[in-house]
């Protein structure tokens, strides 16, 4: 038993006893004192007749005031126990909290009529008839306190709603997080961490939305396309949005489906489920932006409310005025492409495919099968390897900085991930860029597996007292089998 305990139970057993031991010695002298304080004090029959009845009269009132005493003791005692044993499984101190009160004060209220009456023998009919007036004008005069008071009781009893649950009053225009429930009223946060006292005479009478702490609860984002993008690939690439923010939840698909062709475009309904739904606000916000990036990656058009023809095709687009000389100038910096010529060189410039990523995003992820690799154009990247269930960032890659080039060149699963560490422009090269390059100058396989095979012992840390050139040498001949197979050149 803790400490504290003990010490409530040892006060209250002394207290107690010194009562009781009160209310005893009351009883056993009550006589012998009256009849002392008559004879002191009284100088004939009628002086101590009004003795004795004012000693009376002192007597029942302080043996009303030790019963009284006696039973708060009790009373707050067992309150004491209660809370501290069995409430604390019930997990609801709201409703425990204004239930004792509310059972303490009828208590207080039947004891003391009870030893009134006992004590003075008194027709109570008289006293009730006046309270009953009395109760009356208070009720008028209490009336929004009272209503409260048993609103707050019935709300507690019915419990629609649990301290860190996010509520909705939609006639109140009141939406926030439940702080505090009392027998006046709901303290609610607001998301602009306002705080809002609502009566709950108030919450009785009103529809409220309770999106539940422990619960997954369900969002709905609402987004328009133009009519030329193919919807599923607009399911395929909003999906893929969606299921990588955070707080969306895992365990259940977020569902993207046609909610209406209107007439300015297919007009789509986003359900998605949270983890916790007072974030709800920046999770709508992360998601909107994402779709965003992955729009302008994937060439789809948001619908405008406007009578436009399109006469275009379908598939990447240019993002930005980044001009062939820009994407030129930045591929002849980098490393693995040193090898091509000048024309080379440009003919692969035509099949780059510039994207853009939001901070945050991953532009790739480990273990994924992808056909490509990428240049950082504009931006910063994180690399990131997975070490349990934590992302361990294990470099940094600015503009010119290149990834994924086994991916590309052999079809590798992805070793890392690679995460946007601010608004980052990518230049991915695929495998359909490269194939034509290799298929007219075989030769490039043995040039592009050295240059891969000395990039991959330079990024493992050999140290310096091995032969680099042997090791590199070695690397590139198995490169070479797999780039011939990847690209099925004989």
């Amino acid at each position: 038993m803790p400490a504290k305990e003990r010490k409530v139970i040892v006060v209250f057993i002394v207290s107690s006893l010194i009562i009781v031991l009160s209310l005893i010695l009351l009883s056993i002298t009550h006589i012998p004192i009256k009849t002392y304080l008559t004879s002191l004090f009284a100088t004939d029959n009628q002086t101590a007749m009004m003795l004795g009845e004012l000693f009376e009269i002192a007597h029942k009132i302080l043996y009303i005031a030790l019963w009284m005493l006696l039973v708060i003791l009790i009373v707050r005692f067992f309150n004491s126990l209660i809370a501290s044993t069995v409430l604390r499984k019930v997990g609801n101190a709201e409703l425990a909290s204004l239930l004792q009160n509310v059972v303490s004060i009828v208590i207080y209220v039947f004891v003391f009529v009870t030893i009134v009456k006992s004590q003075f023998q008194t027709d109570l009919t008289t006293v009730f008839a006046g309270g009953t007036i009395l109760g009356v004008v208070l009720g008028l005069a209490l009336q929004d306190t009272l209503g409260n008071l048993f609103a707050g009781l019935a709300l507690q009893a019915d419990q629609p709603f649990q301290i860190g649950d996010v509520i909705n009053i939609p006639s109140k225009n009141a939406t926030g997080v439940v702080e505090s429930v009392s027998w006046r009223g709901v303290k609610i946060r607001t998301f602009q961490n306002k705080i809002l006292l609502i009566s709950n005479s108030v919450l009785g009478r009103e529809l409220i939305e309770v999106a539940p702490k422990d619960n997954l609860n369900a969002r709905l984002l609402h987004f328009n396309t133009i009519y030329v993008t193919s919807p599923a690939k607009v399911v395929r690439v909003v999906r893929e949005v969606v299921r990588n923010v955070d707080n969306v939840s895992s365990k259940y698909r977020p569902l993207v489906r046609i909610k209406n062709l209107g007439e300015n475009g297919i007009e789509w309904e986003i359900k998605y489920w949270l983890e916790d739904y007072s974030k709800y606000n920046d999770t709508d916000a992360t998601i909107k932006m994402r779709i965003w990036y992955a729009f302008q990656r994937e060439g789809i058009h948001f619908a405008y409310p406007t009578r436009k023809i399109y006469v275009e095709e379908e598939g990447e687009v240019s993002l930005t005025e980044e001009s062939e000389e820009e994407i030129f100038d930045c591929l002849s910096q980098v490393s693995i492409f040193a090898p091509l010529t000048s024309e080379e060189l440009r003919n692969l410039v035509k099949s780059v495919h510039l994207k853009i990523y939001s901070p945050n995003e991953f532009i790739t992820r480990e273990g994924l099968k992808e056909d490509s690799m990428f240049v950082i154009f504009r931006g910063s990247v994180k690399v990131q390897v997975k070490e349990g269930d934590v992302q361990k960032t294990i470099a940094i890659l600015q503009e010119g900085d290149f990834f994924g080039e086994m991916g590309l060149f052999t079809g590798e699963p992805r070793t890392a991930s690679v995460v946007a560490s601010e608004e980052t422009k990518v230049l991915q090269i695929r495998k359909d860029a490269i194939k034509p390059l290799l298929d007219a100058n075989p030769q490039l396989v043995e040039v592009f597996s050295k240059v891969i095979a000395e990039r991959k012992i330079a990024l493992a840390n050999r140290p310096k007292t091995e032969k680099v050139e042997e090791l590199a040498e070695e690397e590139s001949k198995g490169l070479i089998s797999a780039i011939k197979r990847f690209f099925g050149i004989n």
